[in-house]
């Protein structure tokens, strides 16, 4: 008989954060919808990376990476170069098989979730790595 992971193991660790993570995933995706985004994907995994949030408004398509911490400058400097080379990656992957871009504008967003705050939604978070 198996024992459940206890929280103070790594396997409880891993499971707590992957928890907190999709529960700030389905707030920050709620605070997109409230304004006036449509989430067109969320948790895309494509060409080596992830996506939280993909969403819609008007022209423009954002590609949004969630973070949960304990402040705004870890939050930040989460999102690493080796990150961000990750999340565009997917982009490309999720843009290469869209026929209905167009002119739109693509860009990468942010959403900081934080205790006992609002999410912040940073827009242009960081600049679209090259290839």
């Amino acid at each position: 008989m198996t024992r459940p992971d206890r929280p103070d193991t790594p396997s409880g660790r891993r499971r707590g954060a992957y928890r907190l993570g999709l529960r700030a995933e389905t707030l920050a995706a709620a605070l997109l919808q409230l304004k006036g985004w449509r989430v067109l994907a969320r948790r895309y995994r494509a060409g080596g990376g992830e996506i939280d949030i993909i969403a819609r408004r008007g022209a423009t398509i954002a590609f949004v990476e969630v973070k949960a911490r304990t402040s705004r400058d870890q939050a930040l400097a989460s999102i690493t170069p080796r990150a961000r080379r990750r999340i565009a990656s997917a982009a490309r992957s999720w843009c290469a098989s869209r026929e209905d871009l167009g002119t739109a504008t693509l860009r990468f967003d942010a959403i900081l979730v934080l205790p006992w705050r609002l999410p912040e939604h940073v827009v242009d978070a960081f600049p679209a790595p090259p290839d």
